[in-house]
């Protein structure tokens, strides 16, 4: 009797039997189909016919279209892709997380900024210098998120929520340089989301070699790298020096995102999607994930994904939305949903969800909570009259008080009716983005999670500008409605796709992530599209400004906060046992869906309100609610009016530093919250760390 030894049958797919070289012959002839498209688009009337007539003496007029303007931006997307795609297939290896990429780890936002920094102060640098520029605060942005959140090893969360900080730290500053000069940074606006146009083929020929032997570098690097996902000990074992290894890697990854940049601007996630597609064709095919064969082909699939992108944009806006929409935003769209698919498929449970304050939070006495209470109201009223003081024009308080009894003259009169409502508007908006983080922190049960993470701040800004552009002279009320109305859709689709037989709060962090990139992204293209040339205004609004607040303009988010503010108070209890864990709740009888859905519907209402109020304003959300807790405890009959006074002291004394710091130019408030909360956000992210608890 003979025995037979049985094998798993793998399916004899197309693909399988391609092979690994006929995967790469097939994508290789879909670039240059691709390409063979893109070269036929332009502003010009020449066309296909005109450009396959040049061998055999055409035109002179296609031959100078074609070497002035669409070689260049068809080898510039050929560079940005193969670069991208190669930069995160490496960040992705490295981290052993799939969502990492150029973007999620803030390298763009970190070359971008230090590209701008360099137009500011009137440097006319050569492609190599600036790039170099990029290079430097690329790897600075990427250092800080890789130490921030354990080399991305300990969770996707924290690796997102890390990388989203520090971009909006240095998209906040890059903004705050293009609002003070806007004249040095004329179009870079439109550039910070990629652009491929290109009058020349310099940044090409200088800034190509570099990518093709960086190309070169990680694929002999490739075996090793296959050895480094096994584990770090394993690798250890086998002879990699594994933090030389990563190191390398990684200025090798920063490198290449770092010309990318300087050849297009930032052109957003196409480091993620490569990858991930790459990473979708059948793991039968023999030798296809290994790193020598995944590098490059996750080049090859980023210029189709870039290219791919430019071609899409120009056949459905017409040829002119090549020069003036940024093929940025559509490779940013199509990122996020790669990431919110992902963030579906993906669970985490790090520790990134229970900081040390949260875990320990104790209980203050009745004595200490009304102790803080006190000194918060002592200070916001301080911060109250220092806003009313403050300004391109100083006041005294007698000022204040005759203007109070109506004894002022005409032109004090004049300053502190424009001044008031300022001061109102920041200090309610302050309050509803600190009960609305309260909220979201409780139901997320992440104390680093707030309402701009759940893409309902970003979808309130695309309802404000969309109508901003259709009717620049809506009404307050109709202001407010629209501002509602997108964060109402945004949060309909997180909560929606985030619910998987149940709510992970993990995953409704991530999908929010990538709802807030994709309307971030849509903001982008409505004011490009709109007024390429003015925004000046726009950059404002979305940093959050007090600028030109009337009276009328606070009814909407008062309203909100009362009737909100009672009703969250009246759940306290509820939003106690919600934010320990899934299973007590549900012992003790608390309905959890309607109880967690009411608190987030609660937190859409203040954000939205808010964002009609003052714009677009940044870590509130979460600072106020975690600084809160550390103050009076975790119990939220506690923290619900501590974090509404800190929330409220913030907004207001980042409104009047912004207001008065280089008077008579202002600063947004939310430029300022950014820039003092993403500190914060960095020391609980710090404090976070598996190796701090």
């Amino acid at each position: 009797m003979s025995t037979e030894v049985l094998t798993p049958s793998v399916p004899d797919t197309p693909l399988r039997r391609l092979g690994t070289a006929g995967v790469f012959l097939l994508t290789l002839a879909a670039v240059v189909l691709v390409a063979a498209v893109h070269v036929t688009q332009g502003t010009s009337a020449v066309g296909a016919l005109d450009l396959l007539a040049l061998p055999f003496g055409g035109s002179d007029e296609a031959a100078r279209v074609l070497l002035a303007s669409r070689l260049p931006r068809l080898l510039a997307g050929v560079c940005v892709g193969v670069a991208l795609g190669v930069a995160g297939a490496l960040l992705q290896a490295i981290a052993r997380n799939a969502m990492a990429s150029p973007d999620t780890l803030a390298v763009s936002a970190g070359a971008y900024l230090a590209v701008v920094a360099g137009s500011v102060a009137g440097l006319a640098l050569p492609v190599p210098v600036s790039g170099v520029l990029a290079l430097i605060g690329g790897l600075a942005a990427a250092a800080l998120v890789l130490a921030l959140s354990s080399g991305g090893r300990t969770g996707t969360t924290r690796l997102i929520l890390a990388g989203s900080a520090t971009a909006l730290a240095l998209s906040s500053l890059t903004n705050l340089l293009m609002i003070l000069f806007e004249q040095e940074t004329t179009g870079l606006f439109a550039w910070g989301s990629g652009s491929l146009v290109q009058t020349d083929l310099v940044a090409v020929t200088q800034l190509g070699p570099v990518i093709a032997v960086a190309l070169v570098a990680a694929v002999l690097a490739g075996p090793r790298l296959d050895i480094l996902g096994l584990g770090d000990d394993t690798a250890t074992v086998l002879g990699v020096n594994v933090p030389r290894l990563r190191l390398w890697l990684t200025m090798l990854a920063v490198l290449l995102a770092a010309a990318a940049v300087t050849i297009a601007g930032p052109i957003g996630f196409v480091g993620l999607c490569a990858p991930v597609i790459v990473r979708l064709l059948p793991r039968s095919i023999p030798g296809l994930h290994r790193s020598r064969t995944m590098l490059p082909l996750a080049g090859l699939v980023g210029v189709l994904v870039v290219l791919g992108s430019d071609i899409a944009l120009r056949a459905v806006l017409g040829a002119q939305a090549g020069v003036e929409v940024p093929p940025g935003v559509v490779t940013t769209v199509f990122g996020a949903a790669v990431m919110i698919w992902l963030a579906r498929r993906y669970r985490d449970a790090g520790p990134t969800r229970r900081p040390p304050e949260a875990r320990t939070g104790a209980s203050r006495s009745r004595g200490a909570f009304l102790a803080v209470v006190a000194t918060g109201v002592v200070l916001l009223v301080g911060a109250l009259v220092l806003g009313l003081l403050g300004g391109d024009r100083w006041l005294l308080t007698g000022d204040v008080v005759n203007w109070l009894q109506g004894r002022s003259g005409r032109a004090l009169t004049f300053v502190l009716d424009q001044r008031w409502p300022r001061v109102a508007a920041a200090a309610l908006a302050g309050v509803a983005l600190a009960v609305a983080g309260a909220a979201v922190q409780a139901v997320c049960r992440n104390p680093l999670a707030e309402p701009g993470v759940l893409g309902v701040t970003a979808g309130a800004g695309v309802g404000a500008i969309t109508l901003l552009t259709v009717v620049p002279m809506a009404g307050i009320w109709t202001m407010s409605a629209a501002a509602g109305a997108g964060a109402l859709i945004a949060f309909t689709v997180v909560y929606g796709l985030s619910w998987r037989g149940g709510l992970s709060s993990d995953r409704l962090v991530l999908i929010g992530v990538g709802v807030q990139y994709a309307c971030t992204s849509i903001i982008v293209l409505i004011i490009v599209l709109s007024d390429p040339w003015n925004t000046a205004k726009a950059l404002t609004w979305l940093s959050g400004s007090t600028y030109g607040r009337v009276p009328a303009q606070l009814i909407p988010v008062a309203l909100a906060l009362v009737v909100t503010v009672p009703l969250l108070a009246w759940l306290r209890r509820d939003l106690d046992l919600l934010s320990l864990d899934e299973d007590t709740p549900r012992v003790l009888g608390v309905p959890l869906e309607p109880v967690r859905l009411t608190a987030l519907a609660c937190a859409v209402l203040l954000t939205s309100t808010a964002v009609s109020a003052v714009g677009v304003v940044g870590f509130v959300g979460l600072v106020a609610p975690h600084a809160a807790r550390a103050l009076v405890g975790a119990h939220h009959n506690r923290v619900l009016p501590v974090a509404a006074l800190l929330g409220a002291l913030l907004v207001s004394l980042a409104d009047t530093l912004g207001r008065t710091v280089i008077a008579p130019a202002q600063v947004p408030a939310g430029l300022v919250t950014a820039l003092i909360g993403t500190p914060y956000f960095v020391y609980l992210l710090w404090r976070a760390r598996p190796d701090s608890t």
